[in-house]
């Protein structure tokens, strides 16, 4: 930068607009790459102006290029510290990225003017990541074939296999599969080519995972294991202890537990070997899950504190196909379809019936622990808890067989059901006290309803209190800055060193949170149970405030 500031000194004294005007570009890419955006964008600006003013359609058109190189590298460097996903980043980053568009677009059609068709190629592929940013999967589709088609012409093999990889990306957020992964197989091929391992093992790991989604589960194994081997050749422990931790998902699938633990022990070794918190969270409850699912006893770890914070917030972002406006035009549900064909999704039944064979591969006695039958009757007064083991048979097989003679008996029948199946989690939530404020009514007047005025301001603070706990395992915090994000998913041509750990054989934006957000879609609404509405409108509401 203190050279460049020289050469524009110099230029200004001499009186050269076009050095100058060279030096002014020169000076906003530094500063671009230095993060500072609003300074870079000042001299990019002035790049242009003098172009225009010496009508110099070169000079124009690189420094149309290069604004567009600096609001898509703020964009991307703002919409990165929040983590979001394509489509759903805030208008800040959406201005960026349209200010981006509008630059590239400039750059484009000045370069069509020159016939220029390497430069053609070079603003399709920027419009055609920008466009992907923005979550408008269709058009960046469209540049990014144009770009794939000028890369075969020059035989330009570098930009082919980064216009096959962009392309797998953008097909993967639309839900086609199939199409995704003839794009990354391509992609690996061309890597092979240029003997670029890292990128192969790249392509490796995004074939695996597209497999995984696609329910092919041998060939998604085949695929990380390529990546395995080339992860432990180049000494890449992060990209290795991906690769267990997608080995271990997959074999589980297949039902092969014990590999599956085999492979979730090794990502868990991994991880603590690298300081890997997140992984090292994610690996312990795989572990503990396995485990008891083969009947074996748990390994007590020492885990981060966040561990169930870890999956808690893989199951809360679970919005893939809903996160953009081109998918939202498609109506597709989150169920993995098997073949292009089955994009659109399978009915609703067949939806219930796929869920709850995955359900009862991976949740095995869980589930089975934790469900209850649940009456319609509703609660008219105190409830009696009971926790005897006779006491829940009698009430499981009142349920199951009966229907209660009256509302009382129903309510009653339901709550020792779930004092039985809940046992200890339930006692461990109980408070002892006198009396629970607003629940136990005043001799001679009846249960406030949902918009009474009556409701005491004690029973709020008892509530919060007896409720505080709950709340807290509840809460998901944001992942760390220096963790890895989850899904091969990026191709820009000017990638930008990321300044956090990251694996050399893993792309830089992953599908690794992307597949877990599928693999526990549908999981906790399913486990959840509807409290009878009337009687319980008041805790409702006093739960939302």
């Amino acid at each position: 930068m203190t050279y460049h500031k020289h050469d524009l000194t110099l230029a200004r004294t001499m009186g050269d607009k076009l050095g100058e005007a060279k030096a002014s570009g020169n000076l906003g890419n530094t500063l671009k790459v230095m993060g500072k955006f609003d300074e870079a964008t000042i001299c990019c600006k002035r790049h242009l102006e003098i172009s225009r003013e010496l009508n110099d359609k070169v000079g124009e058109g690189r420094a149309l290029y290069n604004l567009g190189n600096v609001f898509h590298a703020k964009g991307k460097h703002i919409g990165r510290l929040g983590q979001q996903d394509p489509g759903e980043f805030p208008e800040e980053v959406k201005k960026c990225l349209l200010d981006a568009v509008s630059y590239y677009d400039g750059n484009l059609q000045l370069m069509k003017e020159l016939n220029d068709t390497a430069a053609q190629g070079r603003a399709c592929g920027n419009l055609g990541n920008t466009h992907y940013l923005l979550g408008n999967f269709h058009q960046s589709i469209s540049y990014h074939e144009e770009r794939l088609k000028i890369a075969k012409e020059f035989g330009d093999k570098a930009a082919e296999r980064r216009a096959h990889s962009n392309l797998g990306n953008a097909h993967i957020f639309l839900g086609e599969f199939t199409l995704a992964a003839e794009h990354y197989k391509q992609t690996l091929a061309l890597a092979h080519d240029l003997g670029d391992r890292a990128i192969e093992a790249q392509a490796c790991y995004s074939l695996g995972n597209t497999y995984t989604l696609l329910r092919d589960y041998p060939t998604a194994v085949d695929y990380h294991q390529r990546h395995l081997c080339i992860a432990q050749e180049l000494m890449d422990k992060m990209g290795e202890g991906r690769a267990y931790w997608s080995l271990g998902n997959a074999h589980s699938a297949m039902g092969n537990h014990e590999k599956a633990l085999h492979y979730a022990s090794k990502h868990l070794e991994i991880s603590k070997q690298t300081g890997d918190e997140m992984g090292q969270a994610t690996a312990q409850m795989n572990v503990s899950d396995l485990r008891k699912v083969l009947g074996l006893p748990n390994v007590q770890e020492d885990v981060p504190q966040n561990a169930q914070r870890v999956r808690r917030q893989s199951m809360e972002q679970l919005d893939l196909i809903k996160m953009t406006p081109d998918a939202r035009q498609l109506n597709r549900g989150l169920s993995l379809p098997t073949t292009i064909e089955d994009v659109q999704g399978p009915s609703k039944v067949e939806e219930e019936d796929n869920f709850f064979d995955q359900l009862s591969r991976f949740q095995s006695k869980r589930m089975d622990d934790q469900r209850c039958t649940l009456g319609g009757a509703e609660n008219k007064e105190n409830i009696k808890r009971t926790k005897t083991p006779s006491n829940v048979n009698l009430a499981a097989k009142a349920a199951a067989t009966n229907a209660p003679a009256n509302k009382e008996k129903g309510a009653d029948e339901l709550i020792d059901l779930i004092a039985g199946m809940q046992s200890k989690r339930m006692d461990e939530q109980r408070v002892e006290l006198p009396n629970l404020p607003g629940l136990v009514p005043p001799p001679g007047q009846s249960f406030p309803v949902a918009n009474s005025s009556e409701v005491s301001e004690d029973f709020f603070e008892m509530l919060m209190r007896c409720q505080g706990a709950r709340l807290e395992d509840q809460r998901s915090t944001l992942p760390k800055e220096s963790a890895v994000s989850a899904v091969s998913l990026t191709g820009d041509e000017e990638q930008e060193q990321q300044q956090r750990a990251t694996a050399t054989t893993v792309p830089d934006e992953d599908f690794f949170s992307l597949i877990m957000r599928l693999q526990s879609s549908g999981r906790m609404d399913d486990q959840r149970a509807s409290v009878p509405k009337k009687k319980f409108a008041f805790l409702q509401r006093s739960l939302t405030l």
